[in-house]
């Protein structure tokens, strides 16, 4: 296999790597609440992660 006759610059290699950076995070509809949630997360508003509650939430009352 061949081998680069020159190193490859940080700034060059940075350069070619830049379009994986600008990622937007995908957001989902919480299926109990109906609130914004990144995606594999569990719900901040009521605690649900797929239909289960994962963790509870203490209420304002």
């Amino acid at each position: 296999m061949p081998h680069p006759k020159r190193k490859i610059s940080t700034t060059r290699r940075d350069k070619r790597r830049t379009h994986d950076k600008a990622v937007v995070r995908t957001m989902v509809i919480c299926s109990n609440c109906s609130a914004s949630v990144l995606y594999h997360r569990v719900c901040p508003e009521c605690g649900y992660y797929r239909g289960k509650q994962a963790i509870v939430k203490a209420s304002a009352e």
